[in-house]
């Protein structure tokens, strides 16, 4: 029997292992916190029995993944809990642009952009399927071959590798380019830059066909699936191990590193080809995070309460703030007025809330970049910002928990500076990182790299895993992993 060890259990390294057990192979997985699940974990930040989600939040690429949805999650007790709209855009007045499920109902708040937005999603939702695979297998043979489809897909790359202000261009209104600026902003690039506008399309995209939806129970559930489908094929998790150096782990026929390039270069120490050294120096660290959750006596008090609807909330104004705020971190400047990203999970999922001490509060969970490595606490200006879209917001806080950027980095290495996208998701680094030809392979015989530091990049849709474990197969005479 084949064996291998995957070093780091977030949802890129669980997959790899889940496909390689899948296969036949002997697989255990080491992770150096006392928990699986890398950027998937839950824990209590705020108080006992609030269960926050200590990174990712809100999943529509999980629900969108071939590979997660090859997979029997839900037998193994996942649960995706949809909120009434994915996504609210408070602009600086208090008003709410709503994303819904329904393109009409979505343009219909839309003003002067209501045909705008259906022209641009309207066309695309209907092959949105296979557009998805298509971005995240990296092949054409997952669409369909017919007129229609090709035209989408063609009128979809047009679009995509275009920035969020370019792609902006196509409204007039300011409800319309806000929206869009609030989607293009989970790039964590310049709005002036390509792909954000890509970026932006897409997760619209999976807001209208598969939703925004939350892990019930936080999203520890989503890797607790994951380490429950590998247990049934035979795979083992090691926890509470951090791994020193490659040397350690035996001699096994594959070692998959789910880790940042630069954890992936310590491990493997001066056995890299300087050339490649250089490939993995020319992936470029991102801005970082600052993240902050907050325990509530109650709900939001939004100025327009149709955002107690949705499950994520955007702030930051209109498209020219947004661009402005995201311009300064990349100048290395904490904006006073910051991007926030807002996630209210506990009012659509209550199971969050696990004690008495604590019914009739809620959890919320808001980041807002900042430049990589700031030690700033910018929870105030987050705040703020939050305050302005909701009087009195302040007075419902019952306790707060701040991460830094640093503090990012600290909870897991592979978030260096704070970043947490695995370096930088512009087009370069979104299709050739850290090589142009299979990126998850490396000069070391044996050797893969699956995390979101290679194509597709971040997210929590186990991509970069499967297609590592892909190429430890067909390396290995054992054919291609199915999704």
């Amino acid at each position: 029997m084949k064996s291998a060890v995957v070093v780091g259990s977030g949802p890129n390294g669980l997959v790899a292992a889940v496909t390689l057990a899948r296969a036949g192979w002997r697989v255990t997985v080491h992770e150096a916190s006392d928990t699986p699940g890398g950027g998937t974990r839950s824990a209590e930040l705020t108080a006992p029995g609030a269960l926050s989600d200590v990174c990712s939040a809100v999943h529509p690429l999980a629900v969108a993944s071939p590979v997660m949805r090859s997979l029997p999650l839900e037998e193994h007790g996942l649960a995706w809990v949809h909120p009434e709209a994915p996504l609210g855009h408070a602009l600086a007045d208090g008003r709410a642009v709503m994303l819904e499920r329904s393109i009409q109902a979505t343009a219909d708040g839309l003003g002067p952009d209501a045909a705008a937005w259906k022209t641009l999603m309207g066309p695309l939702a209907d092959s949105a399927g296979q557009l998805v695979d298509t971005v995240l297998t990296r092949s054409p043979a997952a669409l369909e071959f017919s007129p229609r489809s090709l035209a989408a897909a063609g009128r979809f790359a047009l679009a995509a590798s275009r920035s969020a202000s370019a792609l902006a261009g196509r409204f007039e209104g300011e409800r319309a380019r806000a929206l869009l600026a609030g989607l293009a902003g989970h790039s964590v690039l310049r709005l002036d830059r390509a792909p954000s506008g890509g970026v932006g399309l897409m997760l619209g995209l999976l807001a209208h066909v598969v939703g925004w939806p939350v892990a019930r129970g936080g999203s520890q559930a989503i890797a607790d699936a994951l380490v429950s489908v590998l247990h049934a094929e035979g795979g083992e998790v090691v926890t509470a191990h951090r791994v020193e150096s490659l040397a350690e782990l035996g001699d096994v026929d594959a070692v998959l590193l789910d880790t940042s390039v630069m954890e992936f270069a310590r491990l493997a120490g001066h056995a890299l080809p300087a050339g490649y050294e250089r490939s993995l120096g020319r992936v470029r660290q991102g801005p970082g995070v600052c993240k902050v959750d907050w325990l509530l006596d109650g709900q939001v008090p939004w100025a327009d309460e149709r955002l107690l609807r949705a499950g994520t909330v955007h702030l930051g104004g209109n498209l020219e703030q947004i661009a402005a705020a995201e311009s300064g971190v990349w100048a290395g400047r904490h904006p006073e007025r910051p991007y926030v990203l807002l996630a209210q999970q506990s009012l659509f999922d209550p199971t969050r809330l696990r004690s008495a001490a604590v019914s009739g509060a809620q959890v919320v969970w808001a980041y807002t970049h900042t430049p990589v490595g700031s030690t700033l606490d910018v929870s105030d200006s987050v705040a703020a910002v939050v305050e302005q879209a909701a009087p009195g917001f302040r007075d419902r806080i019952l306790s707060t928990r701040v991460m830094s950027a640093t503090d990012m980095q600290r909870h897991n290495t592979n978030y260096p500076g704070g970043d947490i996208t695995g370096g930088i998701a512009d087009l370069r680094g979104m299709l050739v990182r850290p090589t142009v030809v299979a990126p998850w392979r490396t000069p070391l015989a044996g050797l893969y790299l699956c995390s979101a530091s290679t194509p597709p990049g971040a997210g929590v849709h186990g991509m970069c895993g499967w297609h590592a474990a892909r190429c430890v197969l067909v390396d290995h005479g054992s054919g291609r992993p199915r999704v």
